[in-house]
């Protein structure tokens, strides 16, 4: 079966294989609830799955990619089990769109903040529309990254870009983060899913034998710090959702 439906992410699946899912929450600029958290990851783990996905197209409906955790709908976790569980949902995506098989295609359309720009950057070719900006507010909200971005934009920035983005949050361009290598890709904004769609065209219609093993042997150079990555993210991201100051900090941003 290659057709499947949830609530808050269109998944569709064209004839030459290429599976678009869609962030849809657009009049919250597709923001993260808990519902959209773990839409995605059960998408992506179905997505990987499916023998008729050879390649996997995320982008988001309307004018965001994906603004960030969803401060209206937010609901601060109460205790070490409920924020533990909340972090390692999150994960949960990147773990699926980083290792999962299928080669992962970003259209980076709007706003991609905090947890947004995260899976933006997992993704294995970023398309980056001119208008989209990205930044990381967590440091200035007394909570941390995760997605692994730790270890992945040190990697593809540098350590001392790296601790710009991350500690001081400033906002970048698309023009910007394609210089520093964040942005595989940036194009028109009313080209954007047409040359995502035919970057992930070409990628469907390679050996799947091949894309896949590429893909795998690509990123086992960098399991092991990855991986650490994700667990370091997640004591930290806890310790902040544990802390009162957090709360505050996320009902004034």
């Amino acid at each position: 079966m290659s057709q499947y439906r949830y609530k808050t992410v269109l998944s569709t699946l064209s004839d030459n294989g290429v599976r678009t899912l869609a962030l849809n929450r657009p009049e919250s600029l597709n923001a993260m609830n808990r519902q959209l958290i773990d839409d995605v990851a059960v998408a992506f783990n179905d997505a990987n799955a499916d023998q008729d996905t050879r390649a996997i197209l995320f982008t988001g409906m309307g004018r965001a990619f994906c603004a960030g955790d969803d401060r209206r709908e937010h609901v601060h976790p109460r205790s070490e089990n409920e924020a533990r569980d909340l972090v390692d949902a999150i994960q949960r995506v990147t773990r699926a769109i980083v290792f999962g098989p299928k080669p992962v295609v970003g259209a980076i359309n709007g706003w991609a903040v905090g947890g947004g720009f995260e899976w933006a950057i997992n993704c294995d070719f970023p398309v980056w529309a001119e208008s989209a900006k990205g930044f990381f507010p967590e440091v200035s909200l007394n909570l941390f990254v995760t997605g692994a971005v730790t270890s992945l934009l040190p990697a593809m920035v540098g350590l001392n870009t790296a601790r710009e983005m991350l500690f001081l949050g400033n906002r970048y361009s698309a023009a910007e983060l394609q210089r520093m290598g964040v942005a595989w890709r940036v194009v028109a904004d009313d080209r954007l899913l047409s040359e995502a769609t035919e970057v992930a065209l070409k990628l469907s219609n390679l050996p799947p034998l091949a894309v896949r093993a590429m893909k795998r042997v690509l990123n086992a150079a960098a399991a092991n710090d990855i991986n650490t990555a994700l667990a370091l993210e997640t004591d930290a991201t806890v310790a902040g959702f544990l802390d009162p100051e957090t709360t505050e900090r996320l009902k004034n941003f």
